[in-house]
């Protein structure tokens, strides 16, 4: 279905969302793919092209995984990788839109995206769970504690320390004909304030992920806003959920919106739009590119 076959189903979706007593978001990274947060391509060359030289690197993802054989070089990597895809601004204004549209309806997010473009688009952070982590916080590796620990101030030393620099918008830049380094000061490398062990970053991967007491408290909001609204009119909003986790977004929405005959469920995708035939009546799917539909 593209664009100009999902007049019909857009418009459903606008009144389904007039009419709610309250907005239920679920975002996957397709949403912020849509935004510009591209892991590939001109992006990743950009900042990368140096280590997909040395490497054979094709993504950002891929070079995430990578055994580096130094903290030095793994921070220079993850250094850059934090600071494009969390202090600087996603190049479309699609979660901006979201919020225009959203920001008079009582709301909540539940999203598996961790580079915090909600809360920079002015959600409002109450009312936002990052179940799967946050690229802006550390944790230590081991981990020794429950404690996550912001990384800005450090992530900005350790690009600096590469050549970069930071324009006013927080664009990362290389001066005119600057080669990166491809390491950092071993002064830089974060390590665990309360053990010494090398710090990781905040992201579920494997057991080791850390649920802080932010973390936590907003598990508590989440629950709190499903309570409030179980049986009342609630607009179940998918917004670029794959198959990766869908025990996290795709599948609790389905099963809520069966369970509540007041919900309405919504599901905008490009290329992965479906949902079960016990809850069609009562859903509306666009498959479609999300910034698009949000201008509508």
């Amino acid at each position: 279905m593209n664009i100009k076959n999902s007049e019909q189903n857009i418009q459903s979706l606008r009144l389904a969302l007039n009419g709610a007593d309250a907005v239920l978001i679920g975002a996957g990274a397709g949403l912020s793919a849509s935004a510009g947060f591209i892991y590939t391509g001109e992006r990743f060359q950009k900042y990368f092209k140096d280590f997909a030289l040395k490497y054979g690197f094709r993504d950002m993802y891929s070079g995430g995984f990578y055994p580096f054989e130094s903290l030095e070089e793994h921070w220079a990597y993850w250094s850059r990788y934090i600071f494009i895809n969390r202090y600087m601004a996603p190049p479309k204004p699609g979660y901006q839109k979201l919020y225009e549209l959203i920001q008079n309806k009582d709301y909540f997010v539940l999203t598996t995206n961790v580079d915090h473009c909600f809360q920079n688009a002015g959600f409002d952070k109450r009312r936002l769970f990052y179940t799967q982590g946050d690229y802006g916080l550390f944790q230590c590796s081991k981990p020794c504690c429950q404690k996550t620990y912001d990384n800005e101030s450090v992530i900005r030393e350790m690009t600096a320390a590469q050549g970069f620099t930071a324009n006013a918008d927080n664009t990362l830049r290389l001066p005119e004909g600057a080669v990166p380094k491809m390491t950092v000061p071993p002064e830089l490398v974060p390590h665990c304030p309360v053990c010494g062990r090398p710090m990781s970053m905040n992201l579920r991967a494997d057991s080791t992920f850390v649920e802080d007491g932010g973390w936590h408290e907003a598990t508590g909001r989440y629950k709190d806003f499903l309570r409030k609204y179980q049986s009342q009119k609630m607009l179940i909003l998918e917004l670029g959920v794959g198959m990766n986790t869908p025990g996290i977004i795709k599948y609790p929405f389905w099963r809520m919106t069966a369970e509540n005959p007041k919900a309405i469920y919504a599901c905008v995708n490009f290329g992965e739009t479906y949902v079960p035939e016990e809850i069609a009546k009562r859903s509306v799917c666009i498959n479609a590119d999300i910034g698009e539909i949000l201008k509508h």
